[in-house]
């Protein structure tokens, strides 16, 4: 009899387990770390990127889209509960989301509690143990080297040791890097992006013989430093071509001190001059070089993961989102890096495609990576993961119904300063942290005559009504000291 029962239980949980997920969509959640909005969908054909642009084809291209803080860790935390950054939540790379919003049910969570089998390979969170109770298995990243050559791995080691010698009565961990570039003769799988590639495939194919719908989180390093990449995608772009920023040694002599600093993590490795001394014009080709070869690199790898959706004729109930975690500085305002609060930082990719959807759609007003959880969770037909939670909105009713909103901002911050954009102005507030977060500084642009932020034009009488409507939405949308 009790033998009977616990058969009885079993068919009934498989039967159950296999209704619940019938009618659900899978999902194929792409992050690129450190990736511009600098491709052919995006109007911008100077890099090579044939797979995304043919996703856009396919899915919803947002023209405007925004991360919450341009560093790493507090811009994934941010998306990934769903929950907005405060002036003291979500304020470095270096952070657990788990720490930061213990309160928050993750993303991944929320998706193995309603019935999906969640995977997580490469970097998706900052940290591979954050949340890792929300993954059906251990979360995975490769432990493959970040050099090919043995002389870069050799400047490495010599880098580490020096380091390590003047920083030896400091009792802290030097900060050691090595050369900021390489071009290696081998294979896509040479570098950690193409073992996580192999292990995605592997688990697409597992995971499509299954009963249960999936969450598939394939994490891309690169093109974050250092630029790495097979040698056939350096040779796509030739050096003398590489076209240096119109603004490149240029800051806007009226904006705040605190908007432009000098980008500490490019200086950290090997073969990039220390202290103030200007990037020259020869290494700042091969870095912007090296950028875009890693972003080709990368390309390739989500193409050979999208083919392999159709593949396993997996595409007609798999909902695609690819995001970059925030942009990056290519010598823009003399800088190398994210860390900041202009556009070339907040601004990164959003493509979302949905099952079976053929055609390309493009929205071009401001939306948010917080909106990306409540898109998610609608499309999946999933209960709210709790109360007041999510802050963000759903992008389905602009997606499918095309419905244009009065007005859409999008808020974020980095460091001391505080930014929104309304689809024509970026406006930023700078306070002092140590001071009682006290208003210092502000700056205004003007993207309808100045795209690249190359004039603040906070004092100028016909921008004093705009500049009371941002700062008042800015204090809303922000907890603001």
């Amino acid at each position: 009899m009790k033998k009977l029962l616990q058969l009885m239980i079993v068919i009934f949980l498989t039967i159950t387990a296999h209704v619940f997920g019938a009618d659900k969509p899978n999902v194929l959640f792409i992050a690129v770390d450190d990736l511009r909005p600098e491709l052919g969908c995006y109007g911008n054909n100077r890099i090579q990127s044939p797979n995304i642009d043919r996703l856009a084809k396919q899915g919803t291209v947002f023209e405007h889209a925004y991360c919450m803080v341009s560093v790493c860790g507090a811009s994934r935390s941010a998306l990934l509960t769903g929950t907005r950054p405060k002036y003291n939540r979500f304020v470095s790379a270096h952070i657990y989301a788990s720490k930061d919003a213990p309160n928050a049910i993750p993303l991944n969570t929320h998706f193995k509690n309603n019935g999906y089998t969640t995977i997580n390979n490469g970097k998706v969170f900052h940290f591979v143990d954050d949340h890792n109770d929300g993954w059906s298995e251990p979360a995975w990243r490769s432990k493959q080297p970040a050099y090919a050559l043995r002389e870069s791995r050799e400047t490495l080691q010599k880098d580490r040791e020096y380091k390590a010698e003047i920083n030896k009565l400091k009792n802290n961990n030097p900060d050691t890097r090595g050369p900021a570039w390489e071009s290696a003769d081998v294979t896509d799988n040479t570098y950690a992006d193409g073992h996580t590639l192999e292990k995605s495939l592997t688990d697409l194919r597992r995971l499509a013989k299954e009963d249960k719908p999936f969450f598939l989180a394939v994490g891309f390093l690169k093109p974050h430093l250092p630029f790495v990449a097979p040698q056939k995608y350096w040779d796509l772009y030739k050096n003398d071509d590489i076209q240096l920023p119109e603004n490149f040694r240029y800051i806007p002599h009226d904006v705040p001190a605190e908007a432009v600093h000098n980008f500490g993590e490019l200086r950290n490795y090997s073969n990039i001059p220390n202290g103030k001394e200007q990037i020259s014009d020869e290494t700042a080709r091969t870095l912007i070089h090296g950028y875009y070869a890693c972003v080709s690199y990368t390309d390739a790898l989500i193409g050979r993961l999208l083919d392999e959706l159709e593949l396993l004729k997996l595409s007609d109930n798999t909902i695609v989102v690819l995001w970059g975690d925030h942009g990056w500085h290519l010598g823009e305002h003399t800088m190398w890096s994210k860390h900041a609060v202009f556009e070339n930082t907040m601004n990164a990719p959003l493509i979302i495609k949905l099952p079976g959807q053929k055609e390309t759609k493009r929205f071009p007003f401001p939306v948010e990576f917080i909106d990306i959880y409540p898109t998610l969770n609608e499309l999946a037909g999933l209960p709210e993961p709790q109360k007041n939670q999510l802050q963000g909105k759903s992008l389905i009713p602009l997606i499918e119904k095309r419905i244009v909103p009065e007005k859409l901002y999008a808020a974020g911050r980095y460091g001391a300063g505080d930014t929104i954009f309304d689809g024509r102005f970026r406006y930023s507030e700078f306070r002092d942290k140590n001071g009682g977060g006290q208003l210092v500084s502000r700056m205004l642009f003007d993207h309808k005559t100045d795209p690249r932020e190359n004039i603040n034009v906070l004092n100028r009488p016909e921008n004093t009504a705009i500049i009371e409507e941002l700062s008042k939405e800015l204090k809303r949308t922000i907890d603001l000291p």
